[in-house]
């Protein structure tokens, strides 16, 4: 079985907004990339205030639908996985949606767990509950405080569209898989960043307004700067992409 990776964008309803994760699919099922959902259109004030709802003032609350709905945030890992808190998101695939489709989270017993919410295993990601992930994020990406009032955790500071805004992302994933009596062990790591207010799209490639190339295309306002994979088993190894301008984050503001 092929395990190359494709990378996609889904919305999942956590919490109070409606927070991005990067999702893949294995083997040869693609989807096309879709832009992230600009739910809250409009300025933000990110200012650091009094005035700003934070996630200790426990009034910020996982949205309707979700099965922790209506529970405050907490500072810490929920039982999912997420901690809003630190900008995080450590555990299991499949717990990064179960969530929002009013599933409990996942934790290692398929027996047990379909017998309780026998759903679960019709929904698309069920397949990747044994795949380990990481999910790091900045303030621009997704806040850890609400400061317009609109009960949302803020996203792309001040910026209408995360285009300009600095924000990024990274993405780690890895899990196991047997071939021909093989146990192989992969491994993939992603950076993706919003790009610059004047940065140009070129037959895929982002590039600044002096014509130097930041990455590759996804989603239409972000670049993957950086994309590495391992896969023994397949011949896959290490930098598949690198920014000629480097991984660094903080330079495509």
């Amino acid at each position: 079985m092929n395990y190359k990776l494709l990378i996609s964008i889904f919305t999942a309803s956590l919490v109070s907004v409606s927070i991005f994760v990067i999702g893949f699919f294995m083997g040869q099922t693609k989807v096309s990339p879709q832009p992230p959902q600009q739910v809250i259109l409009g300025e933000k004030n990110q200012s650091a205030s009094k005035d700003c709802i934070t996630i200790q003032d426990g009034k910020l609350t996982y949205s309707p639908g979700h099965y922790l709905d209506e529970t405050p945030i907490s500072t810490g890992y929920d039982e999912y996985g997420y901690n809003y808190q630190a900008h995080m998101f450590n555990g299991s695939y499949a717990n990064v949606y179960l969530g929002g489709g009013d599933f409990p989270p996942y934790k290692g017993n398929d027996v047990e767990y379909l017998a309780e919410n026998p759903g679960a295993e019709n929904e698309w990601y069920w397949p990747y509950r044994d795949v380990e992930l990481l999910m790091r994020w900045n303030d621009s990406w997704i806040a850890n405080q609400d400061c317009d009032d609109d009960g949302l955790l803020d996203r792309h500071f001040g910026n209408t569209s995360y285009v300009g805004s600095g924000a990024w992302e990274t993405n780690h994933q890895s899990g196991v898989y047997e071939v021909e009596g093989r146990t192989c062990k992969w491994n993939y790591f992603v950076k993706i960043v919003a790009v610059p207010a004047d940065a140009i799209l070129e037959n895929g490639i982002w590039k600044t307004a002096n014509g130097a190339e930041i990455g590759l295309d996804i989603w239409g306002q972000f670049a993957i700067i950086q994309q590495i994979y391992n896969d023994p088993c397949e011949g896959s190894h290490g930098v598949e992409y690198l920014s000629p301008a480097g991984p660094g984050f903080g330079k495509w503001k």
